[in-house]
């Protein structure tokens, strides 16, 4: 199995540990980062941040955990998830702690990297809840592209309001490498 840790010039992306629950309940316990995930509950409790920190560990996903380095604080995270091998295909998404919003970038980067080079995928498939441009922004730097809205997809856990959610995907041959 590959190396399932990956670090940048600022981040380390490390599979979570049981003693990341408080920095997850600061980060997701914020309105303004939870509103824009389907099944993050808002308020998002102690109980959440160990269950979902659990499920990850049990299940060995590509699932990181994004450790600020200077910190050696958790301040997001972001995964690959329903990974095809067969087809060369992943989805996925990121959250970071409003406080720490200038590292997104920069993680969403190092996550690409591992998917079309470590992984060796040929496309990526993620979305955003329309009206959450700074997710679109921030895709649009590496090369993604719209690909339709998928409409009243999702119930917001943290606000209720149902969401349409804007697609978007990335193939390989299109991704810039952003620095």
């Amino acid at each position: 199995m590959e190396n399932r840790i990956i670090e940048t010039d600022r981040l380390i992306l490390r599979p979570y540990k049981l003693e990341d629950v408080d920095d997850l309940v600061e980060g997701l316990n914020n309105l303004n980062v939870s509103k824009w995930m389907a099944f993050v509950p808002f308020p998002y409790t102690k109980q959440d941040a160990e269950d979902y920190i659990k499920k990850s560990i049990e299940r060995d996903l590509y699932n990181w955990a994004i450790v600020l380095k200077s910190e050696n604080k958790v301040i997001g995270a972001t995964q690959l998830s329903n990974v095809s091998i067969a087809h060369g295909t992943a989805g996925g998404g990121i959250w970071i702690n409003e406080k720490y919003h200038g590292y997104g970038t920069e993680a969403w980067g190092a996550r690409i990297k591992f998917a079309f080079e470590t992984l060796n995928l040929r496309k990526l498939e993620n979305g955003y809840f329309n009206g959450n441009i700074s997710s679109w922004k921030m895709q649009e730097k590496f090369g993604y592209k719209n690909e339709g809205i998928r409409r009243k997809k999702f119930i917001s856990m943290a606000t209720g309001n149902i969401e349409d959610e804007c697609i978007t995907g990335l193939l390989k041959e299109e991704w810039i490498k952003y620095k």
